[in-house]
């Protein structure tokens, strides 16, 4: 019995999900839908595909959805950001709540400066 430690690497590469435009799903939908019954196994085989497939993309086209289409699983949940748009963004933020703090400290350096006119003014009189 041989055991594998956990720095050795698999030899063999990932297997990545395949992906699918819209255009092709729409294709494939309408190729099965127009086969005869005995070749509609022959299409689904021929592309590697299940039935769930084409009845997921039929549902889809059905209601209106080509959005709906793209596989939300293997699509990027956003698109990504330009670095520089990014850190743009991030400097705006950093901005605004340094400006919120300056406002913060400066509403209380206000206040203070009040506090201490008030308190001036009770000394004098209490003199």
């Amino acid at each position: 019995m041989t055991s594998s430690k956990p720095s050795e690497q698999d030899p063999a590469p990932r297997p990545r999900r395949r992906r699918f435009t819209p255009e092709y799903k729409l294709r494939i939908v309408a190729e099965y839908d127009a086969a005869p019954a005995g070749e509609k196994g022959a299409i689904l085989r021929r592309e590697r595909l299940y039935s769930s497939h084409v009845i997921e993309w039929r549902q889809a086209r059905d209601a209106g959805a080509l959005a709906r289409l793209t596989d939300h699983r293997t699509s990027p949940a956003r698109p990504r950001k330009h670095p520089a748009e990014a850190e743009n963004a991030r400097l705006r933020r950093e901005n605004e709540r340094l400006r919120a703090e300056v406002d913060q400290k400066n509403a209380a350096l206000e206040v203070l400066g009040k506090t201490h006119a008030l308190l001036r003014s009770l000394s004098k009189s209490a003199d």
